[in-house]
């Protein structure tokens, strides 16, 4: 059962984007979807099939006649997909929200996306077993958002989410040591990468200590230090 944060954003996704279509959409019959396929960015509320939705979401924004009005058309059924874990992920592409200015959207929408992707990221924190694993989905929550900062302001200490963050620490740490952004499909600029350095080197070691990693805590603990600082440090010594 979802929270009632996430029911309220999942909620409001619906209101928020209840009709829309992408009335124009013709199809990419070579790579995305036939004329046939099409018909449903064309037909407001209708269900797309689970396996055409997660073709849709993971196709080029060229693909489509208009992609801003394909995802527009996708979100409220994309959303509840994303939240039960029956979303998947074809490998070939990023999520479509991904690709799609929607910051500029009117308002009402642009606030159900941030909302929504926020709720469903700290529904996931707060889970032992969220649907998705958890590097994954942080991953997919700052492209989306185009950021770290709202994602670690949301990551507080429990025991769910302080295992994940463990977890998390375990893939990126050998790449975020040498500066380099930890294998995400989003690209971060510098700034944001140095950010999620910044922010785990502060917050991270205590919280992977009270889990009995001090190994980790320690070398996590090296990126709140200037790149040549890390590498003299006396830790790699002892």
């Amino acid at each position: 059962m979802p929270s009632p944060d996430l029911t309220a954003a999942l909620a409001e996704i619906d209101v928020a984007f209840n009709g829309e279509t992408s009335p124009a959409e013709s199809g990419c019959a070579r790579h995305c979807c036939t004329a046939e396929d099409a018909t449903y960015l064309r037909t407001p509320n209708s269900r797309v099939p689970a396996e055409l939705l997660n073709r849709f979401l993971h196709k080029g924004a060229h693909h489509f006649t208009d992609h801003e009005a394909a995802m527009r058309r996708l979100l409220p059924q994309c959303a509840r997909a994303m939240a039960d874990g029956t979303l998947e992920d074809d490998g070939y592409a990023p999520h479509g929200l991904t690709q799609a200015d929607w910051r500029s959207w009117p308002d009402r929408q642009a606030r159900a996306v941030e909302t929504f992707v926020r709720a469903w990221w700290r529904e996931a924190l707060g889970a032992a077993e969220p649907p998705y694993p958890v590097p994954d989905l942080f991953e997919t929550a700052c492209a989306i958002l185009g950021e770290v900062t709202g994602p670690l302001a949301d990551w507080t200490p429990t025991t769910d989410s302080d295992a994940h963050l463990a977890a998390c620490v375990e893939q990126w740490l050998d790449d975020l040591l040498l500066d380099r952004r930890p294998g995400f499909l989003w690209e971060p600029p510098t700034a944001t990468l140095t950010e999620l350095q910044t922010w785990l080197g502060a917050h991270a070691p205590a919280r992977l200590r009270s889990l009995g990693l001090t190994g980790l805590a320690d070398r996590t603990a090296l990126l709140a230090l200037p790149y040549d600082a890390r590498w003299n440090d006396p830790y790699w010594s002892r």
